[in-house]
């Protein structure tokens, strides 16, 4: 559960085994590296109910996810979802697990404030460990939009 310091998580979603799908992770290890002051990490796999209770323990959540979208690769954008269906079409390969995880929060009536860092690949369907070039040079970038975002929460 949170540290009670802390009521913003970073979560990073994404299958490591998938090449560029896995860049959500890779930003969450680069992030553990670097320290981030003001926000808990988890490295959330492939999403999940699992993830459920911890989404519904914070105020802000800051998703980092790979998108299958119309922007070349290594696009960051952020994006401020409040439903599934505000999520990219293709948000990864894991959209359906992501998408009912927010669906349920709703449900239930206790959703955070949400923000996604949404990184645009080409493919979902290289098996593999490591990012393109384009995807592993947008990483300094979704860091960048994270510690904006972290920053913004944390002074509302």
């Amino acid at each position: 559960m949170p540290d009670q310091e802390n009521k913003i998580l970073v979560l990073g979603i994404g299958n490591i085994l998938m090449n560029d799908e896995g860049v959500g992770i890779h930003v969450i290890s680069r992030l553990e590296k670097e320290g981030i002051q003001g926000a808990d990490l988890m490295d959330g796999g492939t999403g999940g109910f699992h993830l459920l209770g911890f989404i519904q323990s914070y105020h802000t959540i800051i998703i980092i996810d790979a998108s299958l979208d119309d922007h070349p690769p290594g696009h960051v954008r952020v994006l401020h979802p409040r439903y599934a269906h505000d999520f990219p079409k293709q948000l990864s390969a894991h959209e359906i697990g992501l998408k009912d995880l927010i669906d349920a929060a709703n449900l239930l009536g206790n959703v955070p404030q949400m923000h996604l860092v949404a990184i645009s690949v080409k493919d979902f369907q290289d098996m593999g460990m490591e990012l393109s070039r384009e995807v592993d040079l947008a990483i300094p970038e979704a860091i960048r939009c994270v510690r904006e975002l972290v920053t913004a929460s944390s002074a509302s």
